[in-house]
């Protein structure tokens, strides 16, 4: 069932169960309350991750306190996605695009990862987990990403489950098309590994080639930026052999 995006979606944290009502936190209640004038009786859509999506009525049990009651399933919850986006912090700017993106595109886990040539860096993982229900609220998705603490790269690697294949973009891979190379991958659990702005360090690169639950692909003729290459990376691994067909 497709999204509605005529009406305004909100994350909440309670568990949704029909006919229970749900307080708007201050935020929220700020928001649904003085941003856009809802008044009672006005309906929106409430998801958790959890529970799939309802229409909700609002009420104003007192002038300071918004209630969301819900009263109809309008979307079950999916299945989790089961992609783990591994990817070098970026700057703070390019770090909001990045996991906007990541989320929009399918990830089920984001793994901060440190490399050599990472220029960002993560101080507070509150704010990346609160950009990722922002995303997810605007796109019309259901399910919500883990965040992990961030880890070194060689630390990653050493403790690694065998059957997750990780893939990784390699601008100096032979050769100009990943889809043969994603064509030969069996696995169906995977990871996609996304490098800094200055790429991954040749002693990094050589870690990564000697694994064999590592895949490296090229992203066509041209270099992208780390935040690009994420974004066609995941378009095509979806594409070829993830959840899009």
């Amino acid at each position: 069932m497709r999204a509605n995006f005529r009406m305004q979606r909100l994350f909440v944290v309670s568990d949704i169960k029909a006919n229970t009502g749900i307080d708007a936190d201050q935020e929220q209640f700020n928001y649904l309350a003085n941003v856009l004038r809802m008044e009672d009786g006005a309906e929106l859509l409430i998801f958790n991750g959890r529970d799939g999506e309802w229409k909700a009525r609002i009420s104003f049990p007192s002038r300071k306190r918004i209630l969301m009651t819900p009263v109809e399933e309008t979307r079950p919850q999916p299945a989790p996605s089961d992609l783990h986006y591994l990817f070098a912090p970026l700057k703070v700017g390019r770090l909001d695009y990045l996991v906007q993106k990541a989320v929009e595109m399918g990830a089920g886990l984001l793994q901060p990862v440190m490399t050599q040539h990472v220029q960002g860096k993560i101080t507070n993982l509150d704010k990346v987990r609160a950009n990722v229900i922002e995303a997810a609220e605007q796109c019309g998705i259901l399910g919500i990403p883990d965040v992990a603490e961030p880890v070194k790269l060689a630390d990653l690697l050493e403790r690694w489950p065998r059957d997750r294949r990780i893939i990784y973009c390699d601008e100096g891979d032979a050769g100009q098309n990943p889809l043969p190379l994603l064509a030969d991958i069996k696995e169906k659990r995977l990871a996609l590994l996304v490098g800094p702005e200055g790429g991954f360090s040749e002693e990094e690169r050589a870690l990564l080639r000697s694994l064999d639950f590592v895949t490296a692909i090229p992203l066509g003729p041209r270099i992208l930026r780390a935040d690009t290459a994420a974004v066609a990376a995941m378009a095509v691994i979806q594409a070829a052999i993830g959840d899009w067909d």
